[in-house]
């Protein structure tokens, strides 16, 4: 049970394909830096002599780029910062949150994920990217597709004010959902 001994970072990144946790081990007396992702081993070193820099790895089914960086904030201190797409998490989410739409809910039985790529119009369910069918209707359009046997459909339509276009809504077996906060 020597794993997670030295853990010294834990955060949850969520992305089109899910929640993803990334874990940090950094032994500070032996050199040591082993990065999980979800549970599994992305990056081991051992013996390495210079105790600050930074790891990058991918995570996800996009494989999106991630970095821990690792500074020296007084003696043997240490802070961990992580970064996505080459901003900080923080920031990231923020981004993330302006582009993407995410709908939680309960079907047959288990919880289903939904997001939505404002930009591309992907959309994704628990984790893999779904076939989809767009369709313009009299007020905006529709993306079509299942889940299971779940009729579901993205719909876009303007606001009517600029600040706050477009108002996606997605519907499932004609029953609104509401958006979940991630």
């Amino acid at each position: 049970m020597e794993r997670m001994l030295d853990l010294v970072a834990v955060w949850d990144v969520a992305l089109s394909d899910g929640v993803h946790k990334i874990e940090f081990e950094h032994g500070t007396t032996t050199g040591k830096r082993v990065v999980y992702v979800d549970g599994k081993e992305k990056i081991r070193r051992e013996w390495m002599f210079k105790l600050v820099g930074k790891e990058t790895f991918c995570v996800g089914a996009s494989d999106t780029k991630a970095t821990i960086n690792i500074d020296a904030i007084s003696g043997f201190a240490y802070e961990y910062t992580l970064e996505v797409n080459g901003k900080s998490l923080k920031k990231y989410m923020e981004s993330r949150s302006r582009t993407t739409n995410t709908w939680v809910l309960h079907l047959d039985g288990e919880d289903v994920r939904v997001v939505l790529e404002k930009d591309t119009m992907d959309v994704w369910c628990n984790g893999k990217k779904m076939e989809t069918a767009g369709e313009f209707v009299d007020d905006g359009t529709e993306t079509h597709f299942s889940v299971g046997d779940h009729d579901c459909y993205i719909k876009a339509v303007s606001s009517g004010r600029r600040k706050e276009g477009i108002i996606h809504t997605l519907i499932v077996d004609n029953r609104e959902i509401p958006e979940a906060l991630e």
